[in-house]
């Protein structure tokens, strides 16, 4: 028996980690509907997964994964859909375009796109959400939580998606680059074009009335530094802003987000915790 849990923490250190976290992860209790288009293109589409007992009032967590804006799949996250909505909440995970074939901020426009067309569809009842008021929620890891902090700090994505300025109820922000200039990588630099760049930092956006925000990160983590999240909490409470900063004890990057499989965490279970407090708390 033990051996068979070291093999799977050893499997889910290499690149096919994902794979078999999702395949112990739990099929019940949801449904999954796959490739839903939110605009033109190949990655142009989001998987939904709504909780059997979903309603008119269920919230919407829009998952933004992350991959260093260069690769990512919303593939490889069921375990995280499936860890919420065994909660009751609905979450979608979109796909958006990726460095070399764009750069910054076509991916932030694409996350906003597919959460207006998240958005619109739970309220008026199409995809299989009972039409109603749902809470809309963003959240994201690494790269994702870079792309989904823009969008609750810089209003004009969403609002050019379609949506209101203020129609977030909340960010969970998991392991994000939220401020992270000077650039040293020479791909980096190339994702950001110098004359974007600044507009890239969430921390430059913040003025007090962002939705509440939720912050974790590990101390362990060295791919992100958790300074990133403290620069945004530390922005956000001097203008005035709800925010909730979690920096988690021996964590490091990849456990930020793996501690929120329900069929194998690893990381820390108080993660998951403090995220369903935090949407329970705001829905």
């Amino acid at each position: 028996m033990l051996a068979g849990v070291f093999a799977a923490l050893a499997a889910l250190a290499s690149c096919s980690g994902a794979g078999l976290l999702n395949a112990i992860t739990s099929r019940a209790g949801y449904t999954l509907t796959r490739d839903l288009a939110y605009g033109e293109g190949e990655r142009a589409r989001y998987d939904l997964y709504l909780p059997n007992e979903a309603g008119p009032t269920t919230s919407v967590v829009v998952f933004v994964h992350g991959g260093s804006w260069d690769t990512g799949s919303k593939d490889l996250y069921r375990f995280v859909g499936q860890s919420l909505a065994s909660r009751g909440y609905a979450v979608a995970i979109p796909n958006y375009r990726l460095y070399p074939n764009v750069t910054f901020p076509a991916f932030v426009d694409d996350a906003a796109r597919a959460t207006a067309a998240v958005a619109k569809a739970a309220a008026a009842g199409r995809e299989g959400f009972a039409a109603g008021r749902h809470p809309l929620f963003l959240m994201g890891h690494s790269a994702g939580a870079e792309i989904a902090g823009l969008l609750a700090t810089d209003d004009h994505y969403l609002r050019d998606a379609g949506l209101r300025a203020h129609a977030l109820a909340g960010f969970i922000g998991l392991a994000g680059p939220y401020d992270f200039l000077p650039l040293t990588d020479e791909r980096y630099k190339k994702i950001f074009p110098p004359a974007t760049r600044a507009a890239s930092q969430p921390v430059n956006f913040v003025d007090g009335g962002e939705p509440p925000m939720l912050l974790i990160a590990g101390d362990a983590d060295t791919t992100v530094d958790p300074r990133n999240s403290r620069s945004l909490a530390e922005k956000v409470t001097r203008a005035g802003g709800s925010v909730e900063l979690v920096i988690v004890p021996g964590v490091d990057h990849v456990g930020a987000i793996t501690s929120l499989a329900t069929a194998l965490p690893l990381g820390a279970r108080s993660i998951r915790d403090r995220v369903l407090a935090f949407l329970k708390e705001h829905a």
